[in-house]
This record gives C-alpha cells, structure tokens and sequence, in this order.
C-alpha cells in the first residue's frame, strides 16, 4: 500500500472589522443575540438557551446581558468597537440587551426597531358562540 500525503489546513487569518451589525432578537420566549460584519457574515452569535437558561428563566433581561457578554467574548478577536444594533421583537430583553453591548466596550452607533408589523395581516378567527 501506497500512503497518501496528509492534508494540510492552512491556518484562517482574521481580518480585523472595526464596524459591524448586532441583530437582537427578543421573543417572550428567548433572547438571540447575532454580530456580523457590514456586508451580512456572522461574526459570533448566542442565546439565552446556549449560555445556560431554561424555561421561563430565558426572555428575562438578566438572561439578555449574559448573552451580550457570551457573544462578545465570542468576537474579541475581530476587534470590534462600533455597531449598529437592530431590535427585534416585544420580549424583556430589548433594553438590557442594548444596555450589555455598550457596557461590554462596544460603542452603538444607531439603534432600528424592525420588528415586523402587519399590515391587516392574517383573517382573524371567527367570532365564538356559545
């Protein structure tokens, strides 16, 4: 038998990005927090299940701050420092999440609200009689 050559991996390099987007995602079930660079690709990302939470304990503004901290330990290594945020969502960890990326030493340039609305949306269900 013949041995093959290994394979080597060439080693990533990691381009520092100094500005970037932070999608926040608040449900009243969860907290998802997501960091990308400006053209769309995700830096690092967690939620409040990942770093620990269960039940209920998950769309609290506490369980909001532990996740901001996971994800930027997550992206130290990029060296980011600005970002605009985007919030989505009506759950307990909007503000507390912003609040954790900025005292994390991320500095917010502009905060969007695109949490989807409807525009008459869905036929309603029809009304009960009893």
């Amino acid at each position: 038998m013949v041995a093959k050559p290994r394979k080597t991996k060439k080693k990533k390099v990691i381009k520092p990005v100094p500005h970037g987007h932070a999608y926040v995602q608040a449900t009243f079930n969860n907290t998802i927090v997501s960091i990308s660079d400006q053209t769309g690709n995700i830096l690092g990302w967690a939620s409040a299940g990942l770093v620990g939470f269960k039940g209920p304990k998950k769309a609290t503004p506490y369980a909001a701050s532990q996740v901001v901290k996971k994800v930027t330990e997550a992206i130290k290594m990029h060296g980011l420092k600005e970002v605009n945020v985007f919030v989505k969502g009506i759950g307990g960890g909007r503000e507390s999440a912003i609040r954790a990326l900025n005292a994390n030493g991320l500095s917010i340039l502009s905060i969007k609200d695109v949490t989807p609305l409807p525009h008459n949306g869905c036929r309603p269900k029809k009304r009960r009689r009893v």
